[in-house]
């Protein structure tokens, strides 16, 4: 299971929608329009924000473990990140919200207002890891819940969330180290063959696929260079305007206070 990338599930997803979109044309890549689908945007966001954090996981040290994109449960349901260390067993959701507002209280989240179930979904996963890997170590602590927040606007704390912990995931990897010790090195070594072992989980996972960053860094780089280009037909149209504006404005201004005078 250590092969498995960070948004690897995501990123399977997101490429078999892709294959129902028919290659942009020429017109289409000119003016910017977007190679994703309708469907596929949630998947791509989803993707950067996930590889995002297995970014800022990876630079943990070398005493911890990291593991992505591990099935657990059905319909494909996997737990984004599992960290082990020091401090402790730690199941990882990603939530990419770039510039939303996000509202926090005990037994809740909202995301620009809309109710999200995040919590529950979080709890669950870290309750099924703890069942999962006690079945094989009994005194192992519980796992705790994480939801890592990519990139959001404004957070608002109403409350402090029962059993789960809600963080900005820029200060993800100082949270983990700050953790109080709870496993030493022969617990974490034992439990990392445990987590690594395919037959632990509930279900098959994809095999590792080597080009599969490839392909999503070739729709990433389609993505950012279609919003470039929007932007800058967008920058273009405004100062289009602007100059006639002014070219075509003056003379008007011009005759509007020729009129005034000659009234006078």
């Amino acid at each position: 299971m250590r092969d498995q990338i960070a948004g690897q599930s995501v990123i399977e997803e997101l490429l078999h929608l892709q294959q129902a979109m028919p290659p942009r044309s020429g017109f289409a890549r000119f003016w910017g329009y977007s190679p994703l689908a309708a469907e596929s945007v949630a998947w791509y966001r989803g993707a950067q924000g996930e590889i995002e954090v297995g970014r800022i996981l990876g630079r943990l040290p070398p005493e911890w473990r990291v593991f992505h994109a591990l099935p657990i449960g059905k319909a494909s349901a996997d737990i984004d990140h599992l960290v082990l260390g020091p401090g402790g067993i730690f199941t990882i959701s990603t939530k990419h919200h770039r510039g939303k507002k996000i509202w926090i209280a005990e037994r809740s989240i909202m995301v620009n207002g809309q109710k999200q179930p995040y919590l529950r979904n979080s709890k669950f996963e870290a309750t099924r890891v703890t069942k999962m890997l006690r079945e094989r170590m009994p005194q192992l602590p519980p796992a705790q819940a994480v939801i890592a927040l990519v990139s959001p606007g404004q957070i608002t704390i109403k409350k402090t969330p029962d059993a789960v912990n809600v963080l900005d995931a820029v200060s993800l990897r100082r949270w983990l180290l700050k953790q109080p010790g709870s496993l030493v090195e022969v617990d974490l070594v034992e439990l990392e063959a445990i987590v690594d072992a395919p037959e632990t989980w509930t279900a098959l996972a994809s095999l590792p696929n080597p080009s599969l960053m490839a392909k999503f860094a070739v729709i990433d780089s389609d993505v950012k260079t279609a919003r470039v280009r929007r932007v800058s037909w967008t920058l273009l149209s405004f100062a289009t305007v602007a100059t006639l504006g002014v070219f075509v404005g003056l003379p008007l201004f011009n005759k509007l206070v020729l009129g005034i005078i000659g009234g006078l």
